[in-house]
């Protein structure tokens, strides 16, 4: 195989006054056989006469500005040529990454270093190659020369360019038709022949049995059909190899590593069987170890690794949660289920890591260090798994082999179809492991209904139970209102007795005694012996009182109030005045004599009704004073309204 490598010298594609120059290394069969620097023309010239089968290179930003300028050079590219971006495709990598995977050492400063490293491992098989065209193509034959207005010859001249095209067609599609290939032609008739004939082929352009041309009366050209954008394709089907970590259970979650510990998949879900499971990592690539987080590896990983011929790695104890931790802290997980295995690729990815960097000073350059360390995991030695790779031919995907396949000693096709008798054997296991859990579910499903119509009644007896329980809650809580009810009546039962025995003495008269002459103090008195009518009431203090309760107490029909008042003092003209409205006699406590003894007011008979009698004096009094009030108010009023007529009558 033939590979051109070029890598940037000096100058750019973009600048119009310093066009680029290439360092270009030409390799046929793995050997460097030329080293040149070239300009852009020169390097199409080289191209169209040696024919590589690859361009290889490292940016297409070396070689074209957009899109637009990179249809151009492709176009102009021979058909059996192929452009190849060792770099990757839609998802790029360095050229150190690259040939690192190639144990491949250069000089990023040295073009020349670049260009042999671009060749060496586009000949290995890195890199993706770029599509730009359908596999339809276009060939225009047309004349190479405009007839103008000529002379006397001039029919003579246009029959000639004329026929010449036609002829050109005819001889085209003829080869079109001995190849056997599909198309549909145009043409546009003109004097003496044709002036311009397209044809429409179904096939790419290295595959039409025409080239581009230019004669003297006629052109032929030949055009791919446009993508509608640039497509890459690999250029080694080669799957990668995997680290794979399997966390099995009613969430299965799958963690997929490359051999460099790159994490490229991580994903779980509770609807995920054995055969989504195995179809997932079978699109991610080939897994060379199945690693579990627990040291006895589950049966349901068991069949996946089997179905892989992959090597079991499982820890030497059960991994910790902060083991787990520490491992997937770098990465991103979403669940428990993802971090658990994770953690067991990552285990077994840095378990090999050792292995693996001694393997970077033993492998000489050139060799895919996959494959190497792929062997070494499988047991091989080293010297075993240099001698199988150099035996094998790196072929690109879309090559044809060129010898016949011997089913008895292609290796390939044996581990193939050992693959295919043990994906068989797992299918039957996962067919067999169904039915069972088909039986199971019906089992179950039948257990779960014995078990609801026990908790059903549960629940109906529970329900009764709590129903009962509320009834009993609410009837102690009454039990105990009553109960304090019944404690408050005895006591003031308890006092009014006490109260009433006390009273038969002619002599003394017992007073009722109310805290303070406000509403709180009448409710406390009223709470604990009542107030009735003709009842006699004292008061300790009046110096704090309010109106409100002693227009109560005054309405109430009690016989008398007794206040303890200062000797000095009076009685406030406020409540004075609510007191003689209401006709309710308002006593002070010397006047009356009361004697306050063990929570007991009494007052001498004789003492009590001397001083009512004063009290009835002064009501009297008051009454006469408030009637002639009156009569003078009357009189006033009268005299204001007779003025206001005299006034109106002068």
């Amino acid at each position: 195989m033939k590979v051109f490598g070029i890598d940037i010298i000096r100058g750019s594609v973009r600048s119009k006054s310093r066009r680029p120059m290439y360092a270009l290394v030409r390799m046929e069969d793995g050997e460097i056989v030329a080293e040149s620097a070239v300009t852009g023309f020169r390097l199409f010239r080289l191209l169209n006469d040696e024919q590589p089968d690859l361009l290889a290179v490292d940016s297409l930003q070396e070689i074209a500005v957009d899109q637009h300028d990179l249809y151009a050079f492709l176009q102009a590219l021979p058909p059996s040529v192929r452009l190849v971006q060792v770099t990757g495709g839609e998802r790029k990598e360095s050229l150190g990454k690259v040939a690192s995977r190639f144990n491949i050492s250069f000089n990023r400063f040295d073009p020349y270093d670049e260009a042999r490293t671009i060749a060496r491992v586009a000949s290995l098989g890195a890199g993706a190659e770029v599509i730009a065209f359908e596999n339809s193509s276009e060939v225009v034959v047309s004349r190479h020369r405009s007839p103008g207005k000529g002379g006397w010859s001039q029919n003579r001249y246009v029959r000639k360019i004329h026929g010449a095209v036609q002829q050109k067609a005819r001889e085209i599609e003829m080869a079109l038709v001995a190849a056997g290939l599909r198309y549909r032609k145009k043409e546009t008739r003109a004097f003496g022949g044709a002036s311009r004939v397209s044809f429409d082929v179904a096939a790419a352009r290295d595959q039409v049995p025409a080239g581009t041309f230019r004669g003297a009366d006629v052109q032929v050209r030949i055009a791919g059909k446009r993508l509608e954008r640039i497509r890459f394709r690999p250029l080694s089907g080669k799957p990668r190899y995997l680290i794979v970590g399997i966390d099995p259970g009613t969430t299965t979650a799958v963690a997929a590593l490359d051999l460099d510990g790159n994490l490229l998949y991580c994903d779980s879900s509770r609807q995920m069987a054995m055969s989504d499971v195995i179809e997932a990592i079978y699109r991610i690539g080939k897994p060379l170890v199945i690693a579990s987080d627990v040291h006895e590896m589950p049966f349901s990983v068991e069949k996946i690794r089997r179905a892989f011929n992959g090597i079991p790695y499982t820890p030497r104890q059960d991994m910790s949660v902060e083991t787990k931790l520490e491992l997937t802290a770098p990465f991103p997980h979403r669940n428990d289920h993802e971090r658990d295995a994770l953690a067991a690729a990552l285990d077994a990815s840095r378990s090999y890591r050792n292995k693996f960097q001694n393997l970077l000073r033993r492998v000489p350059p050139g060799y895919d260090l996959d494959d190497v360390r792929a062997g070494i995991v499988r047991g091989q030695s080293l010297e075993q798994v240099l001698s199988e790779i150099k035996g094998k031919v790196v072929r690109p995907v879309d090559e044809a082999p060129k010898v016949e396949i011997d089913a008895v000693r292609d290796e390939r096709i044996r581990i193939l179809d050992g693959t295919v008798k043990r994906l068989k054997a797992v299918v039957q296991e996962l067919q067999e492991e169904l039915q069972q859990r088909d039986h199971e579910i019906i089992r179950l499903k039948a257990r779960i209904t014995k078990v609801r119509s026990q908790v059903d009644k549960e629940v109906r007896r529970s329900t009764e139970m709590v129903t009962r329980d509320a009834i009993i809650a609410s009837l102690k809580k009454r039990l105990r209102r009553e109960e304090r009810t019944s404690g408050k009546l005895r006591r003031r039962m308890e006092k009014l007795r006490i109260f009433d025995e006390t009273g038969i003495d002619t002599a003394a008269v017992l007073f009722k005694l109310l805290p303070s002459l406000t509403r709180e103090g009448i409710k406390a008195l009223a709470d604990e012996l009542g107030i009735r009518e003709g009842d006699l009431l004292f008061v300790p203090r009046i110096d704090v009182w309010g109106k409100n309760a002693a227009r109560e107490l005054a309405a109430s029909g009690i016989d008398g109030l007794v206040a303890r008042i200062p000797s000095a003092a009076r009685f406030d003209p406020q409540l004075e005045a609510i007191f003689r409205e209401a006709a309710v006699p308002l006593i002070s406590a010397e006047a009356a004599g009361t004697v306050m003894k063990g929570g007991m007011v009494s007052a001498d008979r004789a003492r009590l009704d001397a001083a009512f009698q004063a009290w009835e004096d002064g009501q009297r009094e008051y009454e006469r004073e408030k009637k002639a009030k009156l009569l003078e108010d009357i009189y006033r009023e009268y005299r204001t309204e007779r003025g206001k007529e005299m006034k109106k009558v002068g």
